[in-house]
């Protein structure tokens, strides 16, 4: 009886881990925690972050060492524009509440990515509407570059178009740029249905749309909401039983 005790415990601890951990990826942390001070756009997620307050300062550059990638490969990319790319870094350098939609990955930068994240409704439209008449040469930015130079550049036979033309809709944009690292759905923001890439820092309503869809998928049980620390304690106990 007490080693299904344990058994369960263990399940328990193993699955509040998904809602609060860093991806195996290039500049992630190994584990969540709190951050003195990260940069700008970045700072809603101070509290409990995966990302260094470094990768959020570099975050914010036209070209950074983070991954050598140039916002500005069709012209200057625009100030309204280039936020949303920003918001879209910090979501993911620093989100710990992405463990849900983390996929591992055979790839020689990372071991892990996201696939299929749920964003809000308005959080898509608004990259949309802002970036429409800014300009780009190629609708997923996740392969396929000229990296000759070492920074990513236009490859042979394409031409820039406006953003509208490569992605007729906030559906195609938010789907098809980065490889459905996110999916476009119609929940709106407080829904609970979906995560915020923008919200007030100290509000971070991302943790319980976690949970939500962790439960969903399976990989953790209704009871989860004992949270983590409460699971460790009864295993502790259930392994002093055991071994006493």
């Amino acid at each position: 009886m007490l080693g299904l005790v344990l058994l369960a415990m263990v399940s328990m601890a193993t699955g509040e881990d998904v809602l609060n951990m860093c991806m195996d990826a290039k500049h992630h942390k190994v584990h969540p925690g709190p951050e003195g001070d990260l940069y700008q756009q970045c700072a809603p997620w101070k509290n409990n972050a995966c990302c260094t307050a470094n990768t959020t300062s570099e975050a914010h550059n036209d070209q950074s060492y983070l991954y050598n990638f140039n916002w500005n490969h069709c012209g200057m990319m625009t100030d309204k524009c280039k936020k949303h790319f920003i918001q879209d870094t910090c979501f993911y350098e620093c989100s710990p509440n992405l463990g849900p939609w983390i996929q591992k990955v055979d790839q020689s930068w990372r071991r892990e990515r996201i696939l299929y994240v749920p964003l809000c409704k308005e959080d898509c439209s608004a990259w949309w509407e802002d970036c429409k008449d800014d300009y780009t040469c190629k609708e997923n930015w996740h392969k396929g570059w000229d990296w000759s130079t070492g920074i990513n550049r236009c490859p042979a036979n394409t031409h820039c178009q406006k953003f509208s033309d490569v992605f007729p809709t906030a559906h195609s944009l938010c789907e098809k740029i980065w490889s459905d690292s996110y999916k476009y759905t119609t929940h709106i923001r407080g829904s609970g249905r979906c995560l915020q890439m923008w919200f007030e820092y100290g509000k971070n309503p991302n943790p319980e749309v976690a949970q939500y869809y962790a439960i969903q998928m399976g990989l953790v049980g209704k009871a989860s909401s004992l949270g983590r620390p409460a699971a460790l304690l009864l295993l502790t106990v259930v392994l002093s039983l055991l071994f006493s």
